[in-house]
């Protein structure tokens, strides 16, 4: 492949990513904007309420994270591929969050807890999916990486195993507010950096 036709595929890619990224906070924020119109429609949870704003996070965090993509010199196949797969795990996890009838569950707590396996089992599939996004960045953005993204992988998915073997309440809760924590510390970090 000529070197002109592999340095326009970026752009190809950010617009497919950015198609399903955009499909993905439409269902967030859809979902959000129904609690809004309906609050009484279902029984409202802190726990899904707080996943469903981590992911709406998460969701801006990879597309921030995911310019550095444009200074990647060589394209495959592969890696569109790839690269488009882990944008539709963050979409499915959007559509887990906020499906289009949960009346068999009763709430949005009974509901996720119910579907706990899938969410989070999705949010696992992340953490090991960014290993290799940040490979394919390459050697400088990995060396801009510190410590603390060595110890972000196994942290995350010590958090989806426990999420996925406990049903009750106050773990689930605790779970999702150190996942917050966690990605409220990165937006500092990028904050220090991008300043």
């Amino acid at each position: 492949m000529s070197e002109a036709i592999n340095s326009g595929l970026f752009p190809h890619l950010r617009i497919v990513m950015g198609m399903v990224l955009g499909l993905a906070m439409s269902k967030l924020l859809t979902g959000f904007a129904g609690l809004v119109q309906h609050p009484g429609r279902y029984r409202l949870s802190a726990i899904h309420l707080l996943w469903a704003g981590s992911i709406l996070v998460e969701l801006i965090l990879f597309w921030w994270w995911e310019f550095e993509l444009s200074r990647v010199p060589k394209w495959s196949f592969g890696t569109f591929v790839f690269l488009i797969g882990y944008t539709i795990t963050l979409y499915l996890m959007a559509a887990l969050l906020f499906p289009d009838d949960i009346d068999e569950y009763g709430g949005y707590e009974t509901y996720l807890i119910g579907r706990r396996y899938w969410f989070f089992g999705l949010l696992a599939a992340t953490f090991l999916f960014d290993i290799v996004d940040t490979m394919i960045k390459g050697q400088d953005h990995w060396s801009q990486l510190s410590t603390d993204y060595l110890v972000q992988v196994p942290l995350g998915l010590t958090l989806c195993v426990i999420a996925c073997l406990s049903k009750a309440p106050r773990v689930q809760l605790s779970l999702a507010l150190l996942h917050i924590a966690y990605q409220m510390f990165w937006m500092s970090r990028i904050i220090a950096t991008t300043v």
